[in-house]
This record gives structure tokens, sequence and C-alpha cells, in this order.
């Protein structure tokens, strides 16, 4: 039989615990050696976004067999930036990075493939200025977008950016995350377009004051978002792998995606948006196997997330 490659194992493993976690059955669990208290670098926007971090800590708590863990906030590097760093193996600037996935971040880097929102971030609304949300009245397709000239503003590395130019949509990059929301102030596009499970943390944001969410619209393209590590890092992503297959045993994850995103899915009315569907041709067989699996389960994981809220 043929033995798998460490990181065709990592994405393996990966899918076998999202169809353990469906199944109920368990996941054998690896034993590592014990090693003292080892500091790991976060990227900053990671670090800062309550969401992921407290995810990272989850994945780390739950394997303390590899000893204590102490997380850093990284520098404040650009995502292509960040990702580069990664990807040359010996970086001390970063060793975790939480991005949307594409086929050239999972073939450079090691992809720890568990969608860290339940598959969330593929799923967008408009962040405006207020004068403007009269533009989007009555938007029900892509066409519609054309028509009235609204320009999406992303980052030039971020793999959303190709998805929406594939669809024919106008987008207005910047290599800077905290520089769009001035670009967008100063009507260099019109929406800001934002993932459901990151977008209420941002909005309160110093960046993003004056803003407002568009109330009708969602945009949605299958894109999972993965937390990765640098290609050799083995005991890294291994021990991430392990500890949100754990998680994802013992229903702490679930209970993780209720206590971070819930409020955000209840207070954004999903169910009463006009939903906007856009292809993702990017995608490997991998994710979009994943990405399949989000939206047969969309529903059900949005009623979820917003019961009880």
């Amino acid at each position: 039989m043929a033995l798998l490659t460490r990181k065709q194992g990592v994405k393996a493993r990966g899918l076998l615990g999202l169809l353990c976690a469906m199944l109920g059955l368990p996941l054998a669990a690896e034993t590592p050696v014990t090693e003292s208290t080892k500091d790991y670098i976060l990227w900053y926007r990671n670090y800062d976004n309550p969401a992921i971090h407290t995810l990272v800590e989850l994945a780390f708590n739950k394997t303390p067999e590899y000893g204590d863990f102490h997380l850093i906030r990284s520098e404040e590097l650009s995502q292509g930036r960040a990702l580069k760093e990664l990807a040359g193996n010996d970086s001390t600037l970063v060793d975790i990075a939480n991005v949307g996935t594409s086929p050239d971040r999972e073939a450079a880097l090691t992809a720890i493939p568990i969608p860290v929102d339940g598959g969330l971030l593929g799923f967008r609304v408009c962040l405006v200025l207020p004068e403007n949300l009269r533009k989007f009245h009555g938007i029900t397709n892509i066409e519609d977008l054309y028509s009235r000239n609204i320009r999406i503003g992303q980052g030039v590395h971020w793999p959303d950016t190709p998805i929406l130019e594939r669809n024919g949509v106008s987008v207005i990059t910047h290599a800077r995350y905290e520089i769009l929301f001035g670009m967008l102030r100063n009507r260099r596009f019109e929406c800001f377009a934002r993932g459901i499970s990151e977008v209420m943390f941002e909005v309160e944001r110093e960046d993003a004051k004056g803003l407002v969410i568009e109330p009708t619209l969602l945009l949605a393209y299958p894109m999972p978002s993965y937390l990765f590590v640098a290609p050799n890092d083995h005991e890294i992503a291994q021990r991430i792998q392990l500890g949100l297959e754990r998680a994802i045993r013992d229903g702490s994850f679930a209970v993780y995606l209720k206590q971070s995103f819930g409020e955000s899915v209840a207070s954004l009315n999903l169910n009463r948006r006009t939903v906007i569907a856009l292809k993702n041709p990017h995608l490997t067989d991998d994710s979009e196997y994943v990405a399949r699996r989000i939206l047969d389960n969309l529903k059900r994981r949005i009623d979820y997330l917003a019961n009880d809220q």
C-alpha cells in the first residue's frame, strides 16, 4: 500500500475528522513526545480576532501532551507577506495563519483542512457608507451589481479577489487590510465584502467608524477557511489537527462555533437576505469536497447558530 506524504496525511486526517464527526465515529489520536513550553507566533489579524484566537487556543489546550504553549502576536504583516514567510519554512515572524484556501496555498503550505468558522467565510455581506445604502436597494442578482457599477474592495492577495473577478465583478484591491477601510470611506469602491464570521468584530474597529452593514444582500461562494503552517512544521500541524479533531468529537468545537458566531449570524438576518451565488473555480478536489459539505449543511448550520440568540 502506498504511503501518504506528510501533507497528504494531514489533509486525509482533516477529511476523516469531518466524516467521523458527521457519523459520530471516533478517530485515533497520535501520542507525541511531551515537550516544554513553546512560543507560537500567530498572524496578527488572527491574534486580534477573538474567534480565531480562541480556536487556536482550543486546539492547543486539547493537546496537553505536546507541552505548554504561549501564543504571540506577529508583526503587522500583509496577508501575502505572512504566507510568503510561512512558505519559506524558516520564518521567525509567523508560525500560524488562518486565511481562505486556494490551490496555490495548499500546494505551498500545510493546511489543516477543517473550516475554522464552519464554512461561513465564503458568505459575505457589504460594509458600506450610510449614504450609499440606496444604491443597493432592489438588487436581486449579479447583473444588478454590474448595472449599478457596484465595485467591491478586497485585498490584492486574498483568494476572494480572483473569485469575484472570475464572476465579472469589478474589484478594487490593496495589499494592506487596514487601508481598505479608508478606501471605502474615500469612495474608491462601494462595498467592502466581509465574511459573516468576521464582520461583526470588524465593524467595531476604529478603522470602520461611520461604516454600516448593508442589510439586504448576501454574496455566497464556497471558500473554506483553514489554519496554515509552514510545509516543514510537522509538529504544529499535527498538534492543531489533533486538537481540532478532539474538539469536534467532544462537542467543544460546536460550542465554539455557537459562542463565536451565533450572535453575528442572528443579527445579520441571513434567512431574509437576497443571495447572490458566485462560482469558485479555484478549489482543490479536497477543498471542493469540504465546500460541498458546507453548502449541503448551510441552512442547518445557520439555524443552529442563530437559535436562542
